[in-house]
């Protein structure tokens, strides 16, 4: 008989990723603070565990899916645990957004007990979790990867391996980051719009059309200018410019009184670039004030 598939954390993506795994016919073994949340994967015939400890007992494979560091720790190693039930053949996979110090010290723990560990946060497409619209950054060791690969594909369809453990975790916080950004961005832009007297939904409207050529461009941008470093070349609009219409927008929120944080950054940022002298240059040249800043230099890997 195949051994049950571990399960613990079922809520919104938990939940709908353990009956993926159920459903592409696994028997599953399931757990989770609030009972209520099994029953669906127990009506599905999946055994209910009282702790991750008899989860980890009794399955080889074991996938958490948690809100975050504090109950990654506590499921990992604290007290009822699944470090209390690994054993020398036991894989170990988290699909939360978490720390990537904190897996890494998980793996520690659980190798001296021969366990092995896996980091695979999730990022969700535009078809959502239900219909397998899921990018899993896998990192690890690669036969650990190998090993788990087919059963991301019962809830992904997009599956990467990053690297040494944690890596997965550092690419979805950096994603994170810049979408909660961009949003944060956008919200500026609608608030200073509708605060000048701008119809909200007709903003959006020219706002969205606009902003999907942008992040088209951008791609570009990234991948053939900043990845390769070739700042140099010919811009259609450069900063200078660009900064001239921040400076506007900036000065229309003054007027009527809107805070704008980013774009106030953003302009101080291109004023830094302009004194640089690199007027000229396109905006992909800011990219080269944050590289200065950090110390180092984002650019394709040689192979």
């Amino acid at each position: 008989m195949m051994k049950p598939i571990g399960f613990v954390g079922l809520g919104t993506i938990g939940g709908m990723i353990a009956r993926h795994i159920q459903q592409a016919g696994h028997p599953m073994m399931v757990h989770d603070i609030r009972a209520a949340a099994c029953e669906s994967l127990i009506a599905g015939g999946a055994e209910h565990a009282q702790s991750p400890a008899e989860v980890a007992r009794n399955c080889q494979i074991v996938f958490t899916s948690l809100p975050g560091p504090p109950e990654v720790e506590q499921v990992a190693l604290g007290a009822g645990g699944l470090l209390e039930g690994v054993h020398d053949s036991s894989i170990y996979v988290d699909l939360s957004s978490s720390s990537a110090d904190l897996i890494r010290r998980i793996a520690g723990e659980y190798q001296l007990r021969g366990a092995r560990v896996m980091d695979a946060p999730l990022i969700v497409g535009k078809r959502g979790i239900a219909n397998k619209s899921v990018q899993v950054l896998a990192s690890g060791a690669t036969e650990v990867y190998a090993e788990m690969k087919p059963l991301f594909e019962t809830f992904a369809d997009t599956v990467v391996y990053t690297g040494e453990l944690g890596t997965g975790t550092v690419i979805k916080l950096a994603h994170n980051l810049v979408r909660r950004g961009i949003g944060l961005a956008i919200g500026e832009g609608l608030v200073l719009g509708a605060k000048a007297g701008v119809d909200p939904e007709l903003l959006w409207q020219c706002m969205h059309w606009g902003l999907d050529v942008q992040l088209q461009q951008l791609v570009k941008t990234i991948s053939e200018i900043v990845l390769n470093g070739d700042f140099e070349g010919p811009a259609s609009f450069g900063i200078g410019l660009s900064r001239k219409d921040v400076g506007l927008a900036t000065e229309l929120a003054r007027q009527h009184n809107v805070p704008m944080p980013i774009a106030t950054l953003v302009e101080q940022i291109m004023v830094h670039a302009i004194s640089r002298g690199w007027s000229e240059q396109s905006t992909a040249s800011l990219f080269r004030l944050q590289e200065e800043a950090a110390g180092i230099t984002v650019r394709k890997r040689k192979p």
